[in-house]
């Protein structure tokens, strides 16, 4: 009789789950505030993805400025990770200081030994609790690596949404 109880719980449990409307502010006892408008998850995926993020134990995505990335690099106190592919660097430039590893190979680098990686991508490979930063030209491909790198169980991850295209602008500024 009690298993039939769980059984009946079980599928209401999930409805109530899946019928819920998250109200602006809402929070997660211990996870982070939620999106500012409302969410019904049942208008489509997109949405779904949201509300479930909610529950994610990621660290939420940090959005690194020019300065903040000056800084960093200038203290060396994170590694800088630009996801453009080599040609790109050699017709348009590179931010100093930063190791190239193509959008296509982050997930595979990530998970190399640090001989290896050293050897294939001339830089010291971040380890997980390293602050990393990922930038590309505008910042599309760099939020996909720091996705990944996420799913990896790197910790620290930040990108620079400004990209090469930011940071050429605010150096030829300075």
């Amino acid at each position: 009789m009690a298993l039939i109880r769980c059984w009946r719980f079980a599928g209401v449990l999930p409805r109530l789950l899946w019928n819920s409307t998250v109200l602006p502010g809402a929070s997660v006892p211990g996870g982070r505030s939620c999106v500012s408008s409302h969410i019904n998850t049942h208008h489509g995926c997109k949405t779904t993805e949201l509300l479930l993020r909610r529950f994610s134990s990621a660290p939420p995505s940090t959005d690194v400025s020019y300065d903040q990335l000056k800084q960093l690099l200038a203290g060396r106190k994170a590694v800088v990770i630009d996801v453009r592919e080599p040609w790109e660097l050699r017709e348009y430039g590179f931010i100093p200081g930063s190791i190239n590893v193509p959008l296509g190979q982050v997930n595979t680098a990530l998970q190399l030994g640090p001989e290896e990686f050293n050897e294939k991508y001339g830089g010291e490979m971040p380890q997980q609790t390293d602050n990393v930063v990922f930038t590309c030209l505008a910042g599309v491909r760099s939020k996909t690596a720091l996705d990944t790198a996420t799913s990896l169980g790197y910790k620290d991850v930040q990108h620079y949404p400004g990209g090469w295209q930011d940071w050429v602008k605010n150096e030829q500024q300075n």
